[in-house]
């Protein structure tokens, strides 16, 4: 039984040398590749891989924000974010893409290979001790924003939901709504966190939570 795999990288030696080391293994197979953030959002769901090997940086986007868009689309794909950088907001923002792994080029090309294999067979290799704290609570070092009090309670559970790294179709079915009213919701909630990106509410949900409960539960 063979694993397929899609790799997003823009470096071409990049992907060619992971291809050769994947293909090699026997038990691996590369379904498609891209350099294009936007093109491997496009092709990865209608390749359907057991896994996407994705660069964190792009010249057109990052393979975090092809993560959250293509999970959104088909949870079941497992993704992998590979980067050369040691980012601790990057990890967790990967996290809450939904990311099975974070995972640095300088690791070895078995390293890359056997983390392949086991988000393939379900593993999650992102259960580090930083990333529990973030989804345990609010943390008690932050200030209260001004900007959650203009949040209804409604649009401040949504909130709370995408930084779990929910899709707009799980927290439709979590809170009992259609997709497309999740969606505005979340419109929304962007709008007055003055924010462009539903990576940017995530990450700052997950580093500005407090103790209590928020308004209105």
């Amino acid at each position: 039984m063979t694993t397929s795999v899609f790799l997003l990288d823009d470096h071409e030696i990049v992907r060619r040398g992971l291809r050769d080391l994947i293909e090699a293994t026997g038990d691996l197979v590369i379904v498609g590749e891209s350099g294009s953030a936007a093109e491997a959002t496009r092709h990865i769901p209608a390749l359907r891989p057991d896994v996407a090997v994705l660069d964190a940086r792009l010249p057109d986007g990052s393979g975090i924000d092809v993560c959250r868009d293509i999970r959104s689309v088909d949870p079941t794909i497992r993704v992998l974010i590979l980067t050369s950088y040691d980012d601790e907001r990057a990890l967790v923002a990967s996290v809450l893409a939904g990311a099975s792994g974070y995972l640095l080029k300088a690791l070895s090309g078995e390293g890359i290979v056997e983390a392949i294999r086991r988000v393939a067979g379900g593993d999650d290799l992102t259960d580090q001790p930083q990333v529990k704290a973030l989804r345990e609570g609010w943390s008690a070092r932050a200030e209260t924003d001004p900007r959650l009090r203009s949040l209804s309670p409604t649009e401040r559970r949504i909130l709370d939901l995408i930084a779990d790294g929910l899709t707009n179709r799980q927290i439709g079915e979590h809170l009992g709504l259609a997709e497309k009213t999740v969606k505005n919701y979340v419109s929304t909630v962007l709008a007055k966190m003055g924010m462009e990106r539903r990576t940017q509410a995530a990450v700052y949900a997950a580093t500005h939570r407090k103790a209590e409960p928020p308004p209105g539960a």
